[in-house]
């Protein structure tokens, strides 16, 4: 797990707090520490915005923008509406305003270790994954189409033919959702309850936003399935023709 901090009293009782549950932290006091430590691909990043050396959001959207899909949690003191639906769409997974109550905090980072632990096959245990382990390989390469989408859930991997794709965990997840009803249209709704929270209060142009970004990269790869939109009802995942 890695703080990017530059607040030494909060970086220090964060990092304290979150050994004694059992993780192992790292803290970063800048933008620039915090990218190269979130290049060694830490489970969960907890970011302030107001880092010395450049904005949080900045950092966020690097850190996607290289390939990063561990969770990345904003904690800030910016708590209006905008600010926050700007981190959604910069790519965070979650967003707590200070002062945030302790034990609200520890919840957030244990759901989303457990996730990020999925997506790296490394089960929930709290602590990282051991430095230089290597992610699984999938028990078979892909056979199909060299223009095929091919997801794994339980590998949390997607090919198009032979080409693995570097999905955020969101886009992972609305992908993996999609897939599974292939053809189907999926409600917004349904999309928002199952990927973010079905308590969800932010505004749903996140899902836009993640939804913009996933069909960007599936385009780049040259997949022939294709994301639809259906208007007023939600998004619908075409199989490649005459499959």
């Amino acid at each position: 797990m890695l703080i990017v901090e530059d607040d030494v009293d909060i970086a220090l009782t964060l990092k304290r707090m979150l050994e004694r549950q059992g993780y192992q932290v790292t803290w970063a006091d800048t933008g620039e520490k915090g990218l190269a430590e979130i290049r060694r691909s830490p489970h969960v990043v907890l970011l302030d915005l107001g880092l010395p050396d450049m904005d949080g959001l900045d950092v966020c959207r690097q850190a996607r923008d290289e390939g990063y899909d561990g969770g990345i949690m904003i904690l800030t003191a910016r708590s209006d509406e905008l600010d926050r639906v700007v981190g959604l769409d910069y790519g965070a997974d979650d967003y707590l305003a200070k002062p945030f109550p302790i034990a609200e905090m520890q919840a957030r980072v244990r759901a989303l270790a457990r996730r990020a632990a999925r997506t790296v096959g490394a089960g929930d245990a709290p602590a990282e994954a051991p430095a230089g382990t290597a992610p699984a390989a999938p028990a078979a390469a892909p056979t199909a189409d060299e223009h095929a989408l091919r997801v794994d859930v339980a590998a949390r991997r997607t090919w198009v033919g032979r080409q693995e794709l570097t999905l955020t965990t969101k886009e992972f997840d609305v992908l993996a959702l999609l897939d599974a009803e292939r053809g189907a249209v999926v409600t917004r709704e349904r999309l928002m309850a199952e990927v973010w929270d079905e308590n969800w209060f932010g505004s749903t142009k996140t899902l836009d936003v993640t939804m913009g970004r996933l069909r960007g990269k599936l385009e780049e790869a040259g997949a022939t399935a294709e994301v639809v939109t259906v208007r007023g009802v939600g998004f619908r995942l075409e199989s490649e023709p005459g499959a």
